[in-house]
């Protein structure tokens, strides 16, 4: 079931059902899109960039990445099981892909970062087929040769970590030519995985306070953070004050 939330539309699904949806998709077959939407994102789609938000509206799932969401659906009445976190997503998808077997195609992140994901998730999850990594430090005039070596190498999940909402549009703009893969933006996922990055401690995780975390170990992030009380704002006088 989709929920409207500040006219994005985001589907209201716990993490397991997430899991069976996509499982749904590759079963479809086709080119799918999976955005896993957080407040900063929204807030931007909102009130700057339209055809982000019409974007949003063409992904086959949106998941309610971060507590903000989860809170902004709480005020507007439209309450979501849980949060649904890229990260998280990502290494439950690839957990389902080894099971399967399901090839999976790693792109982002800085040089060497993709390759150090990959073999981080071949030792943690055994059986799992790594079609191919990319780093996101290409040129423009390089995507077609890379779109064109991911749909060679069929992959039927296709993670990418160039940023959002980047890798959003990165994905909107190929996926057509790439054929029958899900494809998911994953942010800064392959960072964490190959242990570029340290996740925020599990206790900050279930005290929902991830993003603080994140702001004490990269404080250059503190200006990104600012749209975090506007979001917030922004659904109060919506769906509180009765006016937009």
């Amino acid at each position: 079931m989709k929920v409207k939330l500040l006219n994005a539309s985001i589907d209201c699904l716990s993490m397991d059902q997430c899991i069976d949806r996509v499982a749904e998709l590759i079963e479809l077959g086709g080119p799918r899109r999976v955005i896993t939407l957080n407040p900063e994102i929204l807030y931007r789609a909102v009130r700057a960039d339209h055809a982000l938000l019409e974007l949003v509206g063409r992904a086959d799932l949106v998941t309610a990445d971060g507590e903000g969401i989860v809170w902004a659906g709480r005020v507007a009445g439209t309450p979501f099981p849980e949060r649904v976190t890229g990260i998280d997503l990502m290494l439950r998808l690839v957990e389902r892909a080894a099971a399967e077997g399901w090839r999976i195609y790693l792109l982002g992140a800085a040089p060497g970062v993709a390759e150090e994901a990959a073999k981080q998730l071949t030792i943690r999850f055994p059986g799992l087929q790594v079609a191919g990594t990319q780093h996101g430090y290409f040129k423009p005039d390089e995507e077609v040769d890379i779109v064109q070596s991911i749909k060679q190498k069929a992959p039927r999940l296709l993670f990418v970590a160039l940023g959002a909402p980047a890798q959003e549009k990165w994905i909107d703009r190929h996926i057509d030519s790439i054929g029958h893969v899900v494809a998911v933006g994953v942010g800064g996922s392959l960072d964490v995985i190959s242990g570029r990055v340290a996740r925020a401690p599990l206790w900050m995780q279930k005290l929902k306070i991830e993003w603080l975390g994140r702001l004490i170990s990269e404080p250059s992030r503190w200006r990104r953070m600012l749209v975090l009380p506007r979001f917030a704002w922004l659904v109060l006088r919506t769906y509180r004050l009765g006016r937009k």
